[in-house]
């Protein structure tokens, strides 16, 4: 199992400065990869281009860019661009975001998501593999070719977390990447669907990308308390909250990998064990826990 790191969306002055130091620190911490989210702050695809284009050799990964409100076309023409930037270390990571999202501030309709998926995959994957893209649907229609350049095809993992998007993933995609799912609901949900989906489909055993937050502590009470109000929105949006009812976890805090070096080691193992291929680590405290955190991460 990889391990990687997920990067801060830098706030203040020089924030690409910022970024490109976080990145830097993650190659030079031997990390596999590094991965930013793209929510509401800073592009992610652009300010990896930039960033990434700057600190060699680690891969660089999108954790997630909402297909919404970006054409298929256009995604897969900014994330080759972004490829050739950084020499062909980009893995496209993209999600259907949340309804509070999609209807309620870009005004789409939310109402078919999977469809949606489905859709713009087939548009979106030629498109990164370098081939014409000619399909019409019921969301999306394309006849285009791109003529951008790049170092090969682009690799695109999908936010998937139900049972019809991790068939799909599996189908169609190199793999998921999840946040807010624990070690049982990989285990026994995640890895054995999208893996019958891919071999079905006669492709690549997949790519299962994990990201969850981690602390290593000697105060595990006060971090998944920290815990608990950092994520505290992620427990309300439905998509994480069914995977953390499946897990039987009653808020984000319970998934959290919290504890001293012994125990976030035996939960970073137990969901290489349950067939998570890259694990990604989203550090969420400063001090000495955030060091230590760090450290311990480093010897992995």
């Amino acid at each position: 199992m990889r391990i990687g790191v997920s990067l801060q969306d830098p706030s203040g002055p020089e924030p690409m400065a910022k970024l490109r130091d976080e990145l830097r620190r993650a190659a030079d911490d031997g990390f596999a990869s590094a991965w930013m989210s793209n929510i509401f702050g800073m592009d992610a695809l652009t300010a990896l281009a930039v960033a990434g284009s700057q600190v060699p050799g680690i891969e660089v990964g999108t954790a997630v860019v909402p297909t919404y409100p970006r054409h298929p076309a256009a995604l897969a023409q900014q994330a080759r661009t972004v490829a050739a930037a950084v020499d062909g270390r980009l893995v496209l990571g993209i999600g259907l975001s949340h309804k509070i999202v999609i209807e309620d501030m870009y005004g789409y309709d939310f109402g078919r998501p999977v469809l949606h998926m489905r859709e713009y995959l087939a548009v979106l994957v030629p498109l990164l593999n370098g081939e014409p893209a000619s399909f019409t649907g019921t969301t999306v229609r394309a006849n285009i070719g791109l003529t951008t350049p790049s170092p090969g095809r682009v690799p695109v993992v999908v936010a998937a977390l139900g049972a019809q998007m991790l068939r799909l993933a599996g189908e169609q995609a190199d793999g998921t990447v999840l946040w807010m799912t624990g070690p049982a609901t990989v285990r026994d949900h995640i890895v054995p669907v999208i893996t019958a989906a891919a071999t079905a489909a006669e492709r690549p055993s997949p790519r299962v990308v994990c990201l969850l937050p981690v602390c290593v502590t000697s105060d595990p009470d006060g971090a998944r308390e920290r815990a608990a109000k950092v994520f505290a929105i992620y427990g309300q949006l439905p998509s994480y909250r069914a995977m953390l009812d499946r897990e039987g976890a009653a808020g984000p805090a319970d998934v959290a990998i919290v504890g001293d070096e012994d125990a976030v080691a035996a939960q970073i193992s137990a969901l290489a064990e349950a067939g998570v291929t890259d694990f990604v680590a989203g550090e969420y405290t400063g001090g000495p826990d955030g060091d230590r955190t760090r450290a311990f991460l480093r010897s992995l």
